[in-house]
């Protein structure tokens, strides 16, 4: 059975890869605009699915399309990706000698028969606090850009983590336990 993500984040495929899965990539562009009424746990959950059912109507089965979505929320607000450097520096400024929440929205599709997971993970990450020099260099190594909350745990921005709490994958953008655990319930085997 193939497996297809419905992401085009580097991330996302890298957690895979390095899992040792074996997926096609399907990216799927969907409106990432919260809405103010919308429950961010709820938003990362629809986010999921959309991008999960607009992969699996351009893919055949037998397969199982899986779509996610991330998002970084602190002092009551949602950080998606920032747009400018001063967005980025006033994320990590609110980030910074703080817990924040990371949440991700996954969603999987069986084909041809529709059967679906949906689930939502959360990690709470701890920054240490960060000097102005420290977060203005950090935004100057572009690192912040492309990513919800404008850091990756994964590279540098690491250097500012303390304390993860909950899975370290949730917050680079695909919860890999989860994931395995409902991929296995639909049917899937490895290899």
């Amino acid at each position: 059975m193939k497996l297809i993500l419905a992401s085009a984040s580097p991330r996302r495929a890298q957690i895979l890869r390095d899992a040792g899965f074996t997926f096609e990539v399907v990216p799927c562009e969907v409106d990432e605009t919260p809405p103010k009424e919308e429950a961010p746990q709820e938003f990362v959950r629809r986010l999921a699915q959309e991008k999960a059912r607009l992969a699996a109507a351009r893919v055949t089965g037998p397969a199982i399309v899986v779509g996610a979505d991330t998002i970084v929320i602190a002092g009551g607000q949602v950080l998606g990706k920032p747009r400018s450097a001063e967005e980025a520096s006033a994320m990590l400024r609110l980030l910074s000698g703080r817990t924040h929440s990371v949440y991700t929205g996954l969603a999987l599709i069986r084909l041809p028969d529709g059967a679906s997971r949906v689930d939502i993970a959360e990690t709470q990450v701890t920054f240490e606090a960060m000097s102005a020099e420290e977060i203005s260099a950090y935004v100057a190594s572009g690192e912040p850009f492309d990513k919800a909350g404008a850091y990756g745990i994964q590279g540098p921005g690491g250097r500012f983590i303390s304390r993860v709490e909950g899975c370290y994958f949730n917050v680079v953008g695909l919860p890999l336990a989860k994931l395995y655990r409902h991929l296995t319930s639909l049917g899937w085997k490895p290899g």
